[in-house]
């Protein structure tokens, strides 16, 4: 095995992380596969020699390429985002930190949504990844004081997001209602289940706000009257079928109060296969 083939065996070894890690970085999984594999075209091009730690070194590289795309992606708002005032510098322990973060789920891509490219960046590995506030400011060319700053910041915000229902009941009943309209085709009666800041991911489209989510609810219409109404962990889940009864598609939504926040369209075999699917109770 020559160096080349050693190296490509240890990227595929941190594939995994580094593909959850641009995950939710970026919110989407095809961009996540491509940020993955332009780090590949990256080490590839300029080899691993002298890297000590070669995990710290390809999650430095997966994070400059999001840095990148989220800097793209922003350059072309759909609309104005509000700034948020500098806060006083964190002292929270890290338990803290890493019990808000594995607090949220879906929800949590809503939140990001709205953030800087640099808050989401250093929230994302820091607060998720366990990355060093001292590597993060190497991503961004930025001291470690203010890359912490930044995760501060994103922090505040995602303490403020609302909290994701877990009542397996009302869970069922904002999610029918929203199939029922969608299945309907009541424009009125879809708005009013959706957040206003609804966030939708398919695949690379992502659709923002009530009135745009529910303007594409056609596109429920299959999983409306033939889907299933499921848990995929404690996130409710509307699972579509063909005339076969193979599993096609799978909704997932995070539904905080009497409205949904997110919904997430699955489509990929492998990810639906990663599903653990359950009825949701009556």
């Amino acid at each position: 095995m020559d160096e080349r083939e050693f190296l490509a065996a240890r990227f595929e070894e941190h594939r995994p992380r580094l593909r959850a890690v641009a995950y939710r970085i970026l919110g989407s999984v095809s961009e996540a596969e491509d940020a993955v594999q332009e780090a590949w075209l990256r080490v590839d091009r300029d080899g691993g020699a002298g890297v000590d730690n070669l995990g710290g070194w390809l999650t430095t590289i997966v994070g400059r390429v999001c840095l990148n795309m989220l800097r793209t992606r922003r350059a072309h708002p759909e609309e104005p985002i509000e700034a948020l005032p500098e806060p006083a510098d964190s002292h929270e322990a890290p338990e803290d930190e890493a019990m808000l973060a594995d607090s949220v789920g879906l929800a949590l891509l809503v939140v990001l949504d709205t953030l800087e490219p640099g808050e989401r960046l250093a929230f994302v590995l820091h607060d998720l990844f366990a990355v060093p506030f001292d590597e993060i400011a190497g991503i961004m060319g930025r001291t470690p004081a203010a890359t912490r700053q930044l995760a501060s910041r994103a922090r505040r915000r995602v303490r403020g997001a609302p909290v994701p229902e877990h009542e397996p009941q009302r869970q069922r009943a904002v999610v029918e209602a929203f199939l029922a309209a969608a299945r309907g085709g009541d424009l009125e009666a879809l708005m009013a289940v959706l957040d206003p800041e609804v966030v939708l991911h398919s695949g690379t489209e992502v659709l923002r706000g009530a009135r745009a989510v529910a303007s594409g609810a056609r596109a429920f219409t299959r999983v409306a009257t033939h889907g299933r109404l499921m848990l995929a962990g404690d996130t409710p889940a509307a699972a579509g079928y063909g005339p076969d009864g193979a599993l096609l598609s799978v909704a997932l939504f995070t539904v905080a109060g009497d409205r949904i926040l997110a919904m997430d369209i699955v489509r990929d075999p492998d990810r639906i296969a990663a599903l653990d699917l359950v009825p949701l109770p009556e």
